[in-house]
């Protein structure tokens, strides 16, 4: 029985997306070497793009996967002559997840790859450090593209992640999911590292692309994993519905050229409806847990956006009132400002400029482009050119990618300003 090679090919790449954290994950959980597993898990996809022409692909890749890897890991150790009783926990090693044992993780959740995503993001680990590992183990992304996501070399990425493994290895960081008890002031820490990378895809800090796709994908794919695992907890369906309501929007955010497009001016034809309806489906279901949060919260807020037929239909007041909600669960500047739009939208331009000018005047916001660019979109809106384009030209030279300075660029130009 022989496959196709492109279709080989693509079992193998869904294979990766699908089960490249699990492998992962169940063979750091038994060997507690990170670096053999991330070997051994490699060589099983090599091995399947070798084997799956000649023998078709199999019924269950993942099953398929982790007995190739498996079976690396134990001639690996055999060589390394390490303890009969290693050998026999891996040899014995299925696909199926098993219950945790008593003595290692008092969650109750078997899964290995939540058992990953909480050791990725301990909490004695850097943020960068919890992301670039999450982004290594669990998404399998390559230490190149980690780098290039942080906008680092590679060596430099490289060193930083044998240190975040190292720190767990020597700080005993425990592979488990936090006992119960835990769970409320450790998941916060996931979330936000998911939410973190999210963000970079979405909207990246700097560099030639505004949008990096992968990491949309990966976070969502991640968050998809997290939500799954963890059914009862409404805070992490609350996410991945953000994530789903904000990447509906991703193909009308750029023009053919790479241009950034304000949300009023985007075609709502190029929104993907199917992700809407799941994000807006998956809101409704955590709000219906009575468990507020601040990404219930953040996604309701798209929910406004993402269902709104036309700009003019937007219903600014009551985004204004969900950010003033978010402020009690994220007291932070930049929430302030998003209020300041939202009012700004609601109740005329007059309205939101004071509330500008006291962010500005707290300096909780320096350095901030877009704190300038508010006031310069306020003030263009009221007809106030002049002092729109000053603020234009403040905002320029604070962004940090070039879709945003290009499109700094043509609102100052409109102003009558020059760079």
């Amino acid at each position: 029985m022989t496959s196709d090679v492109n279709a080989v090919k693509a079992a193998v790449d869904a294979a990766f997306r699908d089960e490249w954290g699990r492998v992962v994950a169940t063979l750091i959980r038994t060997t507690g070497d990170w670096d053999l597993a991330e070997e051994c898990a490699q060589d099983a996809f090599a091995l399947a793009l070798q084997r799956w022409p000649r023998d078709g692909i199999p019924g269950r890749p993942g099953a398929w996967l982790t007995t190739a890897a498996r079976n690396r890991a134990i001639d690996v150790l055999r060589r390394k002559a390490v303890g009969a009783a290693k050998l026999r926990e891996v040899a014995a090693m299925s696909y199926e997840p098993s219950p945790p044992a008593a003595d290692s993780d008092e969650s109750g959740v078997p899964d290995d790859r939540l058992r990953l995503i909480f050791t990725c993001c301990h909490p004695a680990l850097s943020l960068e450090a919890r992301v670039a590992l999450t982004l290594r183990t669990l998404a399998g992304l390559t230490t190149a593209e980690i780098a290039r996501a942080f906008l680092s070399s590679e060596p430099t990425m490289a060193k930083r992640l044998v240190r975040a493994k190292q720190k767990i290895q020597n700080a005993g960081i425990p592979y488990r999911v936090p006992p119960a008890h835990l769970l409320p002031e450790r998941t916060p820490g996931v979330l936000g590292v998911l939410y973190l990378l999210f963000n970079e895809g979405y909207s990246a800090t700097a560099g030639a692309d505004l949008v990096r796709q992968n990491l949309c994908a990966e976070a969502i794919r991640l968050a998809r994993v997290l939500a799954t695992l963890m059914p009862d907890e409404a805070e992490a369906t609350g996410l991945l519905a953000l994530m789903l309501l904000h990447d509906a929007r991703r193909t009308a955010r750029l023009d053919a050229h790479g241009d950034l497009v304000t949300l009023e001016d985007q075609d709502r034809g190029k929104w993907d409806a199917a992700e809407i309806s799941e994000g807006v489906g998956l809101l409704n279901g955590a709000l219906r847990r009575g468990q507020p949060g601040p990404y219930q919260v953040q996604a309701a807020i798209a929910a406004c956006h993402a269902t709104a037929p036309t700009a003019a239909d937007t219903d600014w007041a009551q985004i204004a009132g969900l950010y003033e909600q978010l402020a009690r669960f994220l007291p932070t500047p930049v929430v302030e400002l998003n209020h300041a739009v939202a009012v700004g939208m609601a109740q005329g331009p007059a309205a939101g400029l004071p509330l500008v000018a006291a962010l500005e005047a707290s300096g909780k916001l320096a350095g901030y482009h877009l704190l300038p660019a508010t006031r310069a979109d306020l003030l263009r809106r009221l007809g106030h050119r002049g002092e729109a384009a000053v603020a234009y030209r403040e905002a320029l030279g604070l962004a940090s990618t070039d879709a945003e300075r290009r499109f700094l660029s043509r609102r100052l130009a409109e102003t009558g300003g020059t760079a």
